[in-house]
């Protein structure tokens, strides 16, 4: 029987410290990722995650980092979709009590 591959977890600091090693004289991604066990275009990837988002990079769990301005926005754009549902919910009653009884 095969065994199902299981998804391997890295913590934010082991990330951190991967990309740390790459700035390191004489290793390159390649060397950095054979040393730590990984692929290289993990190690790539996780590069240009953190080039992307700085800081915010790497929240864990399949969270999304976002800045106090993104934040914001999320914030602002679920407030206007519950007001344009509220909305249409009221055009619909105020069209249901305005009929004429026949």
């Amino acid at each position: 029987m095969f065994e199902a591959n299981k998804r391997r977890l890295y913590t934010k600091e082991f990330k951190l410290d991967a990309l740390n090693l790459c700035k390191q004289p004489g290793y390159s991604i390649s060397s950095a990722a054979k040393s730590l066990g990984i692929s290289d275009s993990l190690l790539h990837k996780w590069r240009r995650k953190f080039e992307q988002n700085g800081s915010l990079s790497f929240p864990g769990n399949g969270k999304e980092a976002l800045s106090d301005d993104k934040k914001r926005i999320k914030e602002l754009e679920k407030q206007l979709k519950d007001s344009e549902l509220e909305n249409a919910i009221l055009k619909k009653a105020v069209g249901i009590f305005s009929r004429v009884p026949k």
